[in-house]
């Protein structure tokens, strides 16, 4: 019956030019992968495609079975979000207070060492995208790029400094001077590495700093042109505070890293540096009452990404219990799995005041360089203001515990 109802005719070739739309050709190898991103995840596939095994396996992996970053992921995955109907919702206000100021968004990014390795850009193309954003950009101890040419690449933006204590006490006193000279306003000390996490992809890869050419890396080079030729015809990978270094990643963070760290040394630290000190690393309710104590401005829960301790708490599960101890004064901020916008917003309803991005960001540089790195950031901010339009609010401060429940206890 309907067939007999419908009215057909034969295809006129005029109707057939309001559907048919060319895609401008676009000729930048780089332009044409992002275009075809839409998660993080898509950043990553290409980044694995792009990028040589070494560094690919020593952003994407984990410490032994790599046990706590899965937990870290499965965690996000097992929530179930409450959302709340008949709200207005046609605007999403992203902006959150950090230490006085604002951040445009609910997300910085997080301290990343060796990030040249990943991409020739390195911290110049992360310090860029997120001066941009209008979002801090922490530099790592261990990163490829100085103090001081992070703020001469990015002289507007919110750059912070992230310090390992040394076992040369002289040499992070230096570092701290050395910052607060750049004009950068905030210190993160990272406290959960006394020793190097023993990290199995590594050293299955022989991983060396920088990338040695061996016959299996000049084979995994001929899909990966681009990658080498950045990396052979840019300035020679080193750390910027650092003089030289010839051993395996392993052998560099047991030389460097001092495992007599404790409290004293913080507060020592709290009398070197003036600005805002954030202390990151924190896996206990117990360790983030004694940092408070001893004068961080905030604590960052994290447990370095799964790349430390194998089976270590998971830090968005940790999030309510302390902000709790720590009360609403005190910024509890948090990394570690983070990989989509809707992570971001489960955190801010457990209690978080922000949160950072390690993996998500170094996807998008390996996947484009600068351009990549600006990508991770659009998909989050995209996926943050969607999510929180569908859980029904339209400020990042009206996120409670009663947005979401955890589907497994």
């Amino acid at each position: 019956m309907s067939e007999k109802l419908l009215k057909r005719k034969f295809p006129n070739p005029k109707d057939f030019q309001s559907l048919l739309k060319f895609k401008k050709v676009q000729f930048s190898p780089r332009k044409r992968r992002l275009a075809n991103a839409h998660s993080i995840a898509d950043l990553r596939n290409i980044a694995k495609k792009t990028t040589p095994s070494e560094p690919f396996d020593y952003t994407d992996g984990g410490a032994d079975d790599e046990i706590s970053m899965q937990r870290a992921r499965d965690a996000f995955r097992e929530i179930e979000f409450q959302p709340r109907i008949l709200e207005d919702v046609s605007k999403a206000n992203l902006k959150v207070d950090l230490f006085g100021k604002t951040s445009n968004l609910p997300f910085g990014i997080a301290p990343t060492g060796f990030t040249r390795m990943m991409h020739s850009e390195g911290e110049y193309a992360g310090a860029t995208a997120a001066a941009e954003a209008g979002i801090p950009f922490s530099l790592s101890t261990m990163g490829t790029r100085s103090i001081e040419e992070v703020e001469q690449v990015a002289p507007t933006g919110r750059n912070w400094f992230q310090l390992y204590m040394w076992k040369d006490r002289e040499r992070s006193q230096q570092l701290i001077q050395r910052a607060a000279q750049a004009g950068y306003d905030t210190l993160m000390v990272t406290v959960d590495v006394p020793v190097a996490g023993n990290r199995m992809r590594d050293k299955r890869n022989g991983m060396t700093i920088p990338p040695t050419l061996t016959a299996k890396t000049l084979i995994g080079a001929i899909p990966r042109v681009e990658w080498w030729w950045n990396f052979l015809t840019t300035d020679p990978l080193v750390f910027a505070s650092l003089d030289t270094w010839d051993g395996t990643v392993a052998e560099l963070l047991d030389f460097m890293f001092d495992p007599t760290v404790q409290i004293e040394d913080l507060q020592w630290i709290r009398q070197q540096w003036t600005g805002k000190l954030i202390v990151k690393g924190i896996q206990t309710v117990a360790d983030a009452r004694r940092v408070v104590d001893a004068g961080a401005d905030a604590v960052l829960l994290s447990n370095h990404g799964g790349r430390q301790l194998d089976r270590a708490p998971v830090p968005f599960l940790l999030l309510p219990d302390v902000v709790k101890e720590v009360g609403k004064d005190v910024p509890v901020h948090v990394d570690t799995g983070i990989l989509s916008g809707m992570d971001i917003v489960a955190c801010f309803a457990q209690g978080a005041s922000f949160t950072y991005i390690g993996r998500a960001y170094l996807y998008g540089l390996m996947a484009g360089g600068v351009d990549g790195v600006r990508k991770s950031i659009e998909i989050l901010e995209s996926e943050v203001s969607r999510t929180m339009k569908l859980v029904g609010v339209h400020d990042l401060r009206e996120l409670e515990p009663e947005h979401l429940q955890l589907l497994t206890p």
